[in-house]
């Protein structure tokens, strides 16, 4: 593994961890208005990332076989949509307040569980960046290593937000900064361990390339839809999740056609 590879898995972590340590310099509690901003940005860069990082990659790997070349992408899609179906039944959103969240509560404490959640959630987006990185060193000539770092980079900007809004409910709660600190970090180490993963299972990988990037891409639209636009969208003045949705979107998209 070349170290520009090392350091494009690492990126999204290294989001992830700036997020987390706004605890150290920040109130014990985020403005509903900053947290709109920061989750539809987020959720623009995630789409625009699934779509010109992901979705379209796998489409073009799949050329040489014609008028069908959208089966792989169809599939993965769904399997990335069905596998975060299957995580959040079995894992209860707390937020809902169900009864099985609840009853999960008198087991495990609520900010375990928050960080939990949220670190099954970024392990497609670890091998988001591992199948990509796969497939460039692999010589896949659809995918450049500006490309694998744009996707990294965009993923890094989501993971900022969400760094935050776990480190600082846990603050609340009564952690300690220096703790809430290390959870709101620990949520996003999964990521460079699963692109590690990927990249180490590259032979397995490669031929089922098309799958996996629209894998990746299905898993994080159901993030996108099922978590971070409701939230964005809540309460008064929720046109500004909208337009910082829009900002996210440009922003991810100019990247990765400019730099890609």
């Amino acid at each position: 593994m070349s170290i520009k590879v090392f350091y494009g898995i690492l990126i999204p972590f290294l989001g992830t961890s700036l997020g987390a340590f706004c605890v150290f310099f920040m109130k014990k509690s985020m403005s509903d208005m900053v947290q709109r901003i920061l989750t539809g940005f987020a959720a623009g860069v995630m789409v625009a990332a699934s779509i010109w990082s992901l979705l379209i990659p796998s489409l073009e790997q799949s050329e040489p076989m014609g008028k069908w070349s959208f089966i792989p992408a169809t599939v993965g899609f769904w399997l990335g949509i069905l596998f975060l179906l299957l995580l959040d039944h079995v894992i209860p959103h707390l937020h809902r307040g169900s009864r099985d969240a609840e009853g999960l509560k008198t087991r495990l404490q609520r900010t375990t569980m928050l960080v939990l959640v949220v670190m099954l959630h970024n392990i497609p987006e670890g091998m988001a960046v591992g199948v990509v990185y796969a497939g460039y060193l692999a010589g896949n000539e659809s995918i450049t290593a500006m490309g694998a770092l744009v996707l990294a980079i965009g993923i890094a900007i989501q993971n900022f937000p969400e760094g935050a809004i776990i480190s600082m409910p846990l603050w609340a709660e009564g952690m300690g900064k220096g703790k809430a600190f290390l959870g709101g970090m620990l949520s996003g180490i999964v990521e460079p361990i699963g692109a590690v993963l990927t990249i180490l299972a590259a032979g397995l990988i490669v031929p089922l390339l098309p799958y996996l990037l629209s894998f990746a891409a299905g898993a994080m639209i159901y993030v996108v839809v099922e978590e971070l636009i409701p939230e964005m969208s809540e309460g008064i003045h929720s046109n500004v999740g909208t337009v910082f949705f829009a900002a996210g979107f440009t922003l991810m998209m100019i990247l990765d056609v400019a730099l890609g």
